[in-house]
């Protein structure tokens, strides 16, 4: 199952594959791939991702990058990654900016190496999964809830009426 949420409404610089490493993310409904993205990357990678804790100056930040990104006319790119080439987090930020050269630019002018960039949409994400999660009961399966940053949940259902508005904007823009 591929994630929306907010990664397309926040960052029109990224792709979907963030919602792949994203600690909770359910399973494909369809066969299983051999290796999961997400069991490929180190340990200390997972431990950042879960440890991550949003605020509202990264979450105005974000909602910078996107304002830019619109500004500059960058889009979220629709080709697949390639997961055989994703070993860390570093990696899988590579991809992002290499997706893009105005990106890595774009992420700097606001305060974030391309990492941290990609912690704070991880981040994001999980909240959103974890948070839809509560009330559906066929996604709370795939989420193990004893490695949620619930900090990050609450801070993510604080700001779900702004973020959900974002993401109107961008659908109306398509």
């Amino acid at each position: 199952m591929k994630f929306r949420y907010v990664f397309a409404a926040l960052l029109a610089t990224a792709t979907l594959a963030p919602s792949a490493f994203a600690q909770q993310a359910a399973p494909q409904a369809a066969p299983a791939p051999a290796v999961n993205p997400a069991s490929q990357i180190p340990a200390s990678d997972r431990a950042a991702i879960q440890n991550y804790n949003l605020t509202d100056d990264v979450f105005n930040r974000l909602v910078a990058v996107s304002q830019d990104a619109k500004k500059q006319g960058i889009k979220p790119k629709d080709a697949e990654t390639d997961f055989s080439k994703i070993h860390s987090l570093d990696d899988l930020a590579k991809t992002v900016t290499d997706s893009d050269p105005r990106i890595g630019p774009l992420i700097q002018k606001h305060g974030f190496t391309p990492r941290d960039f990609m912690l704070a949409n991880l981040a994001v994400t999980n909240a959103a999964i974890a948070s839809e999660a509560k009330n559906n009961p066929q996604m709370a399966q795939y989420v193990d809830q004893s490695k949620v940053n619930q900090k990050n949940v609450a801070f993510y259902e604080s700001h779900k009426g702004q973020i959900n508005a974002l993401m109107a904007q961008d659908d109306a823009a398509k």
